[in-house]
């Protein structure tokens, strides 16, 4: 399965989620995730959107359930659109913040981890993020379309947008 072959137009996502990157300089806070989709992976913080919530209610809910901090200055940097046969069809917000409220601290979900820009591991998070992620933590804006199976990526398309 392409990008092409998916019917974008009456695309339907199964669950809505969040992401959010706290940017301090030229460092990003992400996570090693503990349990639940991505367990063993590193991300930012983020999850599903729960009933009458925004994504960037959730978004700040779930970076203050995973590392006890509350994300300040929080702004949309785009949305991801993942498509699988094998795992539920997700629409990914994705946010930063420019600084928090607290400690990071680690918590059951996951363990706060402090990279600098250029360090990022791609190779220990979700094939997609080396794709858009430099984008975002460059200040740009994206647009993100992904086919998995089985975990794998397959096709993807990104658009890069200036904020």
């Amino acid at each position: 399965m392409r990008i092409k072959d998916v019917d974008w137009e009456s695309w339907d996502p199964e669950q809505v989620a969040t992401l959010l990157f706290v940017i301090k300089d030229t460092e990003v806070l992400l996570i090693y995730k503990k349990r639940g989709l991505g367990a063993g992976k590193i991300n930012g913080p983020g999850g599903k959107l729960e009933l009458g919530e925004t994504p960037k209610q959730c978004a700040i809910r779930e970076t203050a359930e995973e590392l006890c901090i509350t994300p300040t200055h929080v702004q949309a940097a785009g949305q991801l659109f993942f498509h699988s046969e094998d795992m539920p069809r997700l629409l990914g917000h994705v946010f930063v913040a420019s600084d928090y409220m607290g400690t990071p601290r680690e918590t059951a979900e996951a363990k706060p981890i402090w990279f600098t820009k250029e360090d990022v591991p791609y190779d220990q998070m979700w094939e997609d993020d080396r794709y858009w992620l430099p984008a975002v933590l460059s200040g740009k804006g994206i647009h993100g379309r992904f086919i998995f199976i089985q975990e794998n990526l397959i096709d993807y398309e990104v658009s890069i947008y200036s904020l």
